[in-house]
């Protein structure tokens, strides 16, 4: 019997579709009364089981049904995604988030935008204890928004605010000296807001940031990534893609300052040379003997860089990135495993990693 969090799968469909036609038709079609009487017996300890599992649109059906159900999701839903909803999102936010107040993750994620300052302004009244938000192409917010989140959501660990272009470089600064617990943020194409001023911010105020997408951010230099590199250790993926401003010196700095490094992003950094490679080969030697032995020796998942995005950078030359590419065995070039792209870079072709090159080997024996 096929089962899906402790529950039948058959049941979970069941309690979908009395979401879509029981709710409408009130017991009007098809049984839907009948059905509706079933289910609204159900213990709330099942109830809150079962809405943890479904979609939001059917959480939101499932609050309209009776004021027992609705007591009952208020108190226990902590996982809500709105990004189904095409029009009315904002009303939608006003309307039940200042019931949802045990909200930890809440996403809003828009292909329109809808949201306004008055809804996140909600969020931050009501959702005290919110750890992720994703407010990705909310093109109307401004910095109201990122004030409101900086006093009444203190808990972040992951934000998503890539697209919004009308973020300030202050209001970002002022939300990290309150939201000091950010492990992720996402500032894809937030040209405005993510400035070198903006890093160093976090960079002084968010010590645990693991995780950072600074994509298509223009005016992002070294001085604001080599600030990353001093001030966040634990940075394990950081996506420059587009940061054309950037030069090796923001490279040498995440090698020598940040050990846990598994992913980073430089497509289109044109300005970056051999030194950035050598300098990342020679940080693998590095994080395996001396001051960074400690450390290393306090994870089980040591592996350097797996991810490495050099796409566009032409000034790289074979033997540098080759280098990189014999210091991390998790790079891979072979069919199916890119972790190494190089799109662009047809000086680069010979580079392979080494299962490329043993399987290439095998191929020639069996050939002869």
């Amino acid at each position: 019997m096929e089962t899906q969090g402790g529950l039948r799968i058959e049941d979970l469909d069941s309690f979908k579709k009395l979401m879509v036609f029981g709710v409408a038709l009130d017991g009007g079609v098809n049984g839907g009364g009948e059905m509706m009487a079933k289910w609204k017996d159900i213990p709330m300890e099942l109830l809150l089981r079962i809405v943890t599992l479904v979609d939001g649109q059917t959480v939101i059906r499932a609050f309209g049904v009776c004021s027992g159900w609705r007591e009952a999701i208020c108190l226990g839903l902590t996982h809500l995604s709105l990004s189904w909803c095409q029009n009315n999102m904002n009303s939608l936010v006003l309307s039940i988030v200042p019931k949802l107040t045990n909200l930890r993750t809440l996403i809003l994620r828009q292909d329109k935008p809808q949201l306004e300052d008055i809804a996140v302004e909600t969020i931050a009244n009501f959702c005290h204890d919110l750890q992720e938000l994703d407010l990705s192409k909310s093109f109307k917010l401004t910095d109201r928004s990122l004030y409101a989140l900086a006093h009444g959501c203190p808990n972040l660990r992951k934000l998503n605010i890539s697209g919004c272009t009308a973020f300030s470089d202050a209001a970002l600064a002022y939300l990290t000296s309150f939201c000091k617990k950010l492990k992720s943020l996402n500032l894809c194409g937030c040209v405005r807001t993510a400035t070198d001023k903006a890093l160093q911010s976090i960079a002084y105020n968010c010590k645990e940031l693991q995780t950072l997408n600074l994509g298509w951010c223009e005016e992002v230099g070294d001085l604001g990534v080599t600030s990353l590199a001093h001030g966040c250790p634990d940075m394990r993926a950081l996506d420059l893609c587009g940061c054309v401003l950037i030069t090796d010196e923001s490279v040498v700095a995440l090698a020598n300052g940040c050990p846990r490094l598994r992913s980073l992003g430089l497509y289109y950094c044109q300005n970056i040379t051999d030194k950035a490679m050598y300098s990342l080969a020679q940080s693998c030697v590095r994080n395996k003997h001396g001051v960074w032995q400690s450390i290393k020796s306090r994870y089980e998942d040591y592996n350097g860089l797996m991810n490495l995005n050099i796409s566009q950078c032409t000034a790289l030359t074979p033997h540098a990135v080759q280098a990189v590419c014999d210091s991390f065995p998790s790079l891979h070039t072979c069919p199916g495993r890119h972790s190494l792209i190089k799109s662009g870079c047809l000086n680069l072709n010979s580079v392979h990693c080494a299962c490329a090159v043993q399987a290439h080997r095998a191929a020639s024996t069996i050939a002869h």
